[in-house]
């Protein structure tokens, strides 16, 4: 009754109701056959600008196939694309592709530059319909893990995470930059002092590592986290940093020095399997380093991640 809702997303067994939207009766799709009706699915909204059609497909190497009337247009990062009709013509652009950078040029290189600062590339590719009918377009995760779909019209228009998140959305969401106003949790928070901030009141699609969990939170109620396994949360969670334990539990109890410590209310997302562990384990069994993390979490390299709990 208080306590949290649990909501564990993944293929089938996602327990959270869909969306409101997925209610309106779906599309004429002409020629091309229905998208399924699970809860992986989503139909347009016709009164609601930049919604899209979609299907998650598969349950642990998923993709995302998304569906386009004429003219409609979904942005993806660089090298996301994994199939898509003849008449969706792709474009490359520079920035988040949103449209609504202003400042001509040095607009657009300001969201360049925020891109960069976030670890994506300085270029995302725009798919647009130019067709008659339906079309559509898939992309999928250079990673294992799951695709998080999630309206950010309903999470109220912006959504904080991890570097490197951001896989597609549809046209009219920006990616930002959101900086650690707390030293102790950009140094030690795993996930350094930048994240990305997703902003607008379309859908976007975010790659997790391995299953995804979404807690929500009521207010003053606080959970603990291993810091490399916080994946997203809503602006008005507060995110620190708590002891996890002593001396012993730093050097051997394989958990880090640290826990991520959010306090509601909002929404959290936790990823079970951080690449940043998945690619720890690959490097150690490969003779490689020792299984070190080479390019995330804090900025104290090796020592932060020994701190982090990602080692």
């Amino acid at each position: 009754m208080g306590g949290p809702r649990l909501c564990v997303v993944r293929g089938d067994l996602r327990r959270r109701p869909r969306p409101r939207a997925s209610l309106e009766c779906a599309p004429d799709l002409r020629s091309l056959e229905p998208m399924s009706q699970s809860p992986w699915s989503h139909h347009r909204n016709p009164n609601v600008a930049d919604d899209v059609d979609f299907e998650i497909k598969g349950q642990e190497l998923q993709f995302v196939e998304i569906e386009l009337d004429p003219g409609e247009s979904a942005v993806a990062e660089a090298g996301a694309l994994v199939w898509k009709d003849a008449s969706v013509e792709m474009t490359t652009v520079f920035g988040d592709g949103s449209g609504g950078q202003g400042g001509g040029f040095m607009g657009k290189l300001l969201g360049a530059g925020k891109r960069l600062i976030t670890g994506e590339s300085l270029f995302t590719t725009v798919f647009t319909h130019q067709g008659q009918g339906k079309a559509r377009v898939a992309f999928a995760s250079p990673t294992p893990g799951a695709i998080l779909p999630l309206n950010l019209a309903e999470v109220g228009g912006t959504l904080i995470c991890q570097k490197d998140s951001f896989l597609a959305a549809a046209r009219g969401v920006s990616i930002g930059v959101q900086f650690q106003r707390r030293v102790m949790t950009g140094l030690f928070g795993g996930e350094g002092f930048i994240m990305q901030r997703l902003e607008g009141d379309g859908w976007v699609f975010v790659q997790m590592g391995g299953t995804v969990v979404e807690r929500e939170l009521a207010a003053g109620q606080e959970i603990h986290v291993d810091t490399g396994c916080l994946a997203a949360y809503t602006p008005s969670v507060d995110f620190d940093l708590v002891m996890a334990g002593g001396v012993k539990s730093v050097f051997f109890g394989g958990e880090g020095l640290f826990f991520a410590r959010l306090r509601g209310p909002g929404k959290v997302w936790v990823q079970s399997l951080p690449f940043s562990r998945l690619a720890g384990r690959m490097m150690a069994a490969a003779g490689g380093y020792g299984g070190q993390n080479r390019g995330e979490g804090s900025v104290l390299g090796g020592f932060g991640d020994l701190i982090g709990g990602n080692r």
